[in-house]
């Protein structure tokens, strides 16, 4: 049976592993972009590559009617959605909360919280066996920020990734009996582009690994919930990170 995912933010960091990955593991891909067709398209020929179907929609993951959009072709083109991996996400504004700008937060807020939830909503749609739909599992991007806070760094990304945090959970016993699996990974610190400059090569030698994380050992975790090895688990929240 063919399987379906779809990853925001896949084309890029650890969304683009789980695509690729995801690929290896037997599933057909759909990626979204905001503006970069090319490093999208890069990700299609990949997963390509390795024998599935893919493709990438143009979709704002921050505006709903972009959201619906994403799911609806790709239910067109792959077929039934079977997993969703929301990797999506901003860390921005960076400093201290007084200096934070109501712009600014209603752009980090639509992304990481409205989006979630806005996808989550549309993936139960169409995987629920309350509407019709086969079951599937959904995956969803957190942090240790949610935790740590980041004080003086990034407050209120650790505030929308506690959303995420309380989405999962909540989700996950809304929809257990409907055949959907629900669970969130934080990664710690982890060398991808959505760092500032400088922040790996700063922190990173002062964790207990010496190191900062890879973005493929984020995707592996998400694969695992994935797949069916994962069935009795939802609910969960999975710490890719070694304990500060």
């Amino acid at each position: 049976m063919t399987k379906v995912l779809i990853v925001t933010g896949g084309s890029r960091g650890i969304g683009h592993c789980v695509s690729v990955g995801a690929a290896k593991d037997g599933w057909d891909i759909c990626i979204n972009y905001k503006e970069n067709k090319i490093r999208a398209d890069e990700t299609v020929k990949l997963v390509k590559g390795l024998g599935r179907k893919s493709m990438s929609v143009q979709a704002d993951i921050s505006k709903e009617n972009e959201i619906k959009h994403l799911f609806d072709e790709c239910e067109k083109q792959l077929g039934p959605i079977s997993g969703f991996v929301n990797s999506a996400g901003i860390v921005e504004p960076y400093g201290n909360i007084a200096e934070v700008k109501n712009d600014e937060l209603e752009t980090l807020i639509n992304l990481n919280v409205n989006g979630a939830i806005l996808g989550s909503r549309e993936a139960v749609k169409r995987m629920s066996t309350k509407y019709d739909g086969e079951g599937g599992s959904i995956v969803l991007l957190s942090s240790v920020s949610s935790r740590l806070g980041s004080p003086g760094a990034c407050v209120p990304y650790a505030a929308s990734k506690g959303a995420v945090d309380a989405l999962g959970w909540g989700l996950a016993q809304e929809v257990a009996r409907e055949g959907v699996r629900v669970n969130v990974v934080s990664p710690g610190l982890i060398d991808t582009e959505i760092q500032p400059e400088g922040r790996v090569e700063e922190h990173g030698p002062s964790l207990p690994a010496g190191r900062a994380g890879r973005p493929e050992e984020v995707a592996a975790a998400i694969l695992w919930l994935l797949s069916d090895q994962a069935s009795y688990v939802s609910g969960s929240n999975l710490m890719v990170s070694y304990a500060r």
